[in-house]
This record gives C-alpha cells, structure tokens and sequence, in this order.
C-alpha cells in the first residue's frame, strides 16, 4: 500500500497536477476613480457597500496603498506590469505600451503557465510594436475569455461590443461585470486549471451615469462633509496645481454648490459595483471555489470630491493617490482577523504579488514586490517610500513627490514666469488631511533633508531606468530640485539638440 501511495505521489509531481491543486484562482477587482472615503470599511457610515465591508472584514485591509501615478492609463500599465510609469512608459499624450512590454504583463505570463485567463470591462491602455508604430489591436486572443473595451467603455452595456449579449438582462455595464465574472468562474471550476479573472468596472468614473436599480438606496441623502472640504483648505497648496481642471472642477462638477446630489450620484454607482462583488462571491461559493480563491479589490486612482476646493485626481495627494486596496486569502490564518495593515503599498505591486500566488518568479526589473509577505507578517515593511507621479495635463500641475508610512514630501518645479519651484512637506500620521505644509517648518528641518534625499534617490532611479521614448527622459532635468528654472532650459535645450 506505502509503494502505491509513493508512485501516486510521483505521479502527481511529475505530471503537473500537483502543483496545479496547489495554485490558489485569482479574482482581480479594479474600479476607475474611487475614493478610501467611499467605503463603509474605511469609515464612511454614510455608505452603504456591505458586500465590500465583508469582505474587508474576512480579509485584509491596506491602510496606506498608493497608486504612483493617479490617472488610470498609467495606473493600470502600472498594474499590468508591475512598473513605474516611467520604465513602461504608457500615459496619455506620452504613448502607447510597447508589445514586447504587453508580453511580459501578469495576464500573459500566466495563461503561458496553465492558467485559464479572462479580462473585463476598461482596459485602459493601447499596443504598438514600437513607438511610432502602428497600434494594434487589444490583446482579446492572449485571454481565454474577453469582455474589455477600448477607451472608456459606455456604461450601457449595448454598447460594449464585447459585452452585449448580456445587455438584455443587464443593460447597466457594473452587473453586466458582475455577470461575466460569475459565467467566467463557473466555467471554469469545472475544469483542472486555476483561473485568474481581472474585472474594471468603468464606475464611478465621469460621465456620472448610475444604474437605476440603485436609484433609492441615496434617495434624499445627506452626506457629510470631510473636515478638508473647500476652497479654504487648499489655500497652502501650490500654485501649480491651480493651473488645471482639477481647480475648475470644484465648481463646474458642483461640489461647491450641489454636493448631496453629486456624492449620491457617485456612491450609488459605487454601490453598483458592490452588487456585482456579491455576484462574483456567491458564484465561488455556489461553484465550491471559494476556499481556493483569493481576492484583491482597488481602484486605479482616488478622486477628489472637494476636498481642499478640487475635483477630478491626479494630483498627488492623498484623495487622488492613496485609494483602498483589500485582499482576502481564505486559505491563511490571518484572515478573518480584522487586520489593518498600516504598510506602505503601491499599484506596482500587483503583479508581482499575482505572479507570486501563481508560484512564478518575479522578474527583476519589476518595481514592485509580494503584497502576501504584509498577509503573512503584517507589521512588516514592504517599501521604506514610493514615488508619486504625474506628468499629465498642464505643464504647471507636472510634480514629482516622495511618501512614506508617515510622510509626503512633493516638489512643484515649474518655475516660469509668474510661478516659483515649490515644496510641501506633510506629516500624515498628525496630518492625514494635508492642513499644514511642514515644510518650512523648524521643527521639521531634519525630517524635510531626509524626505529630500529619498526625492534625490528616486529621481537618480527615474534617470537611470526611464525609457527613451515617449517623452520621459526630459523630466529627469525638470524635477531636479537643485537646479534653477533657467539651468534647466539651458538643460533642456541641449538635450533637445541633441535628440
């Protein structure tokens, strides 16, 4: 009988179905533009996700995740590749993804090592073979079932060529998400692979556009204002990030003057996509995966809703760059705990943190590192700082910043006529609503030469490591602090000369 069980043993090694059983499905939830203070398990009581708070309770919550660049083009190449933007070089008005770069992304390299793969909703970026190539296709062949979009996708469904068979019965695109993630795990359950599933819901991105199924769950509601809201709050902000629509947004998106209505509006479509998490878990259930499942839901990017009199994201402070991040691993013993786990985090973490679930190895030049190191040690350090990013939009609003555990030190280096380099330095651990820039404090002089030389050490790795196209290698001379606006140009001249 012992020599039976042995050879079976053997078997199972040598044929690949051991390690098969052993390779835990994957769920990837990701929404467009979605706040921590929209969440009932990051304190808002004035929401009402319970599927979502469930599963923070069952699993972990992250109460320092960062994406290092708050717009959704470059947070989700970021995501897809485990990199800074500057090393996958994909942001809109920069340019597309390489293909060789697509190629090496989490979804690719585990359908390429047994996993069955689907994809749904917003993809976000587009291919081309090199810069000023053509673009191709989305990559609908590297999935075993697809469900994206190019663009913003529509939230009718209908009109999501991929998505259309379930218009009929799901005319509003988040539970039509809901929907095909649940079709996707039941068919795939009954097969001997692992799957990974990658959902992003278009909610709660703008154009506003709620299911109206969801129409009475804020009917007449009252929301509470978070103690950072207005105009008066963001009087210390720099006077670059005034000098784009995330100013103007405050009032044009009517935080100003209609606030009740426009927050109801974005929570009942965030609510949406709390319905459709309840699709997808019951699915596990239902389909006897559950216990082999884990799940990860985030959000591209935060949203300003206000907060210091802005609108919109991008900008790197905390409502546009720090955004919820949950992850539930049924199989661990820390699960169900009620652990927050205060480490910092960032968007480039997901795909090593998938590939690494998957039992692949990491490939070196990924930025990122294993979010399940923090499951299994949660008072633990992932990353000592990250970079906050944005090279989108005005030249003025270009900023490069730094943020720990504790701290955020931004740099604001246009310096034009009229403008002046600028620095702030916040202690969010006193300060989580950025009220008071340290930076010139004197209490704060020590803290603000150490946060000066992580900027000098991040800076040094986006010189070394950007790519060479698509607009990136200007920008180590443009966030030199130590240069004045003139010995940049003089800089940037010769750099244009040369190139």
């Amino acid at each position: 009988m012992t020599g039976m069980i042995l050879a079976f043993t053997l078997f199972l090694l040598t044929s690949g179905l051991f390690a098969e059983l052993d390779r835990p499905n994957i769920v990837f939830l990701l929404t467009d533009d979605q706040s921590t203070y929209s969440l009932g398990c990051y304190g808002n009581q004035d929401v009402r996700t319970p599927s979502i708070d469930r599963l923070a309770r069952e699993g972990v919550v992250f109460e320092s995740h960062y994406v290092t660049t708050a717009i959704c083009m470059a947070s989700r190449a970021s995501i897809m590749t485990g990199m800074y933007e500057y090393k996958h070089g994909t942001n809109f008005t920069h340019g597309d993804m390489l293909l060789k770069r697509w190629k090496k992304t989490y979804p690719v390299r585990l359908r390429k090592n047994g996993y069955l793969i689907a994809f749904a909703g917003k993809f976000g970026f587009d291919i081309r073979e090199k810069p000023d190539g053509k673009r191709l296709p989305l990559p609908e062949k590297d999935f075993d079932k697809w469900g994206g979009g190019p663009g913003q996708t529509h939230y009718a469904t209908i009109r999501n060529e991929s998505m259309k068979h379930y218009a009929e019965m799901y005319p509003h695109s988040t539970r039509s998400y809901g929907a095909f993630g649940r079709d996707f795990i039941k068919e795939s359950s009954k097969q001997d692979k692992p799957f990974c599933l990658s959902i992003s819901f278009k909610a709660p991105h703008r154009p506003t556009t709620p299911d109206p199924l969801d129409d009475h769950v804020y009917a007449e509601k009252t929301f509470r204002k978070p103690n950072n809201f207005g105009r008066k709050n963001g009087l210390h902000f720099s006077k670059q990030s005034k000098q784009d629509r995330q100013y103007e947004r405050f009032h044009s998106w009517n935080y100003s003057d209609r606030y009740d209505e426009v927050m109801a509006i974005y929570h009942q479509q965030i609510h949406a996509v709390d319905v459709a998490v309840g699709m997808i878990r019951e699915e596990l259930k239902e389909s006897g995966s559950e216990m082999n499942t884990v799940i990860i839901y985030t959000s591209d990017n935060g949203f300003f809703c206000g907060s210091h009199g802005y609108g919109s994201k991008v900008l790197p402070y905390e409502e546009s760059s720090r955004v919820p991040l949950i992850i539930y691993d049924p199989r661990h013993d820390n699960s169900g705990k009620n652990i927050r786990i205060s480490a910092l985090t960032g968007n480039i973490d997901f795909a090593p943190t998938i590939l690494s679930l998957a039992g692949l190895s990491v490939p070196k030049d990924m930025d990122g590192k294993n979010l399940m190191t923090l499951y299994d040690h949660p008072e633990s350090i992932l990353h000592s700082s990250l970079p906050l990013i944005n090279v989108w939009g005005k030249a003025p609003t270009h900023a490069l910043g730094v943020v720990t555990e504790d701290l955020k030190y931004l740099h604001w280096g246009y310096a034009e006529e009229g403008f002046e380099s600028t620095n702030e330095l916040y202690d969010l651990k006193k300060d989580p609503m950025e009220l008071t820039n340290q930076f010139y404090s004197p209490t704060y002089q020590k803290t603000v030469r150490k946060m000066c030389k992580l900027y000098d050490r991040h800076l040094a790795h986006w010189r070394k490591n950007s790519v060479s196209y698509n607009d990136y290698q200007r920008f180590g001379v443009l966030f030199d602090r130590k240069l004045t606006w003139s010995e940049k140009e003089k800089k940037l001249n010769a750099f244009n000369n040369e190139n």
